[in-house]
């Protein structure tokens, strides 16, 4: 088998993050899996086990990809605009699919995980935008998120 070339491997690392996103916000990181990343992707198993040896890459990867996407829901211009689109993207699926990952991390012992930067981009986006306020504004919208998700899969059980 001829041996690829660095371009060749950096298309299919692409492809495999890319569909990697994808599947975090419409199926949720639980439910991506290597399987699923090969199916989708064409790419077999062990090419991605290669490139990724650990699911958990996928999250260090794309960390800043995923906070970007979540930012880009969120209207910093006043208070009570960064409150009312927050709300709003609690509605959009694959925004909230960001929260859910955000809070399914919490408590995670893999130390590689434990550095994901997104919710903290929120946080320090708000800020730079709207001083201290934005940051406790978001402080306690990740608090109410937080509740919100937690009746949700009450209800649902």
């Amino acid at each position: 088998m001829a041996k690829r070339s660095r371009v060749e491997t950096e298309l299919t690392v692409n492809q495999i993050l890319d569909e990697a996103f994808k599947q975090i916000l419409t199926i949720g990181f639980e439910a991506m899996s290597y399987t699923t990343l090969s199916a989708a992707t064409g790419v077999s198993r062990t090419g991605i086990s290669h490139h990724f040896p650990r699911k958990t890459e996928f999250l260090v990867r794309l960390d800043e990809r995923i906070g970007q996407f979540f930012i880009e829901g969120v209207d910093f211009s006043s208070l009570e605009s960064l409150q009312q689109s927050w709300v709003a993207l609690m509605q959009h699926p694959e925004r909230k699919a960001v929260l859910k990952l955000f809070f399914s991390l919490c408590g995670n012992v893999d130390d590689s995980v434990k550095t994901l930067k997104s919710l903290n981009l929120v946080r320090e986006t708000a800020e730079r935008h709207l001083a201290m306020a934005g940051s406790q504004c978001v402080e306690q919208l990740i608090g109410h998120s937080a509740l919100a998700l937690l009746q949700e899969g009450q209800s649902a059980s």
